[in-house]
């Protein structure tokens, strides 16, 4: 029996195969080994830089201040929250004003913003609105 694979292993490769093309099988499944290896190590190599790549963005974001900037405005724009008293001020309205004068004051400024293209005051306005909307509607609720 090792005699016939010693002669095998020493035959000339026509006469291993039967055909021309007996050839090309083992070739084509160490070609496709040798790709499936290369996929998983490049698709390693390519997760390890990704992953390092943000661990550096994230050490200059630290370095720079952008993460504590970040946190600094969506403190200070919740700090920005106005008073009852202001947003009155904003719409021209006072306190004994009833919720229909306060949505005339309203459409009418928000009105005049649009048409004159001003954004910010538009934005001043609504939100004024939404903080005396809230305020009326915590009083309905307190007094019922």
């Amino acid at each position: 029996m090792s005699g016939q694979s010693r002669s095998r292993i020493s035959a000339a490769p026509s006469q291993r195969f039967s055909s021309p093309i007996d050839w090309f099988y083992p070739i084509r499944a160490m070609a496709s080994k040798i790709l499936a290896n290369l996929i998983v190590i490049g698709s390693g190599i390519l997760a390890r830089a990704l992953v390092q790549a943000y661990r550096q963005a994230l050490a200059n974001a630290s370095k720079t201040g952008v993460a504590q900037e970040t946190i600094q405005n969506t403190v200070h724009r919740t700090s920005k929250i106005k008073t009852e008293q202001e947003t009155r001020q904003i719409l021209g309205v006072t306190e004994a004003s009833s919720w229909e004068e306060i949505m005339k004051k309203y459409n009418t400024l928000f009105e005049r913003n649009a048409k004159n293209g001003s954004f910010y005051l538009q934005s001043k306005v609504h939100k004024a609105k939404e903080c005396l909307e809230a305020a009326h509607q915590g009083k309905g609720q307190g007094t019922g």
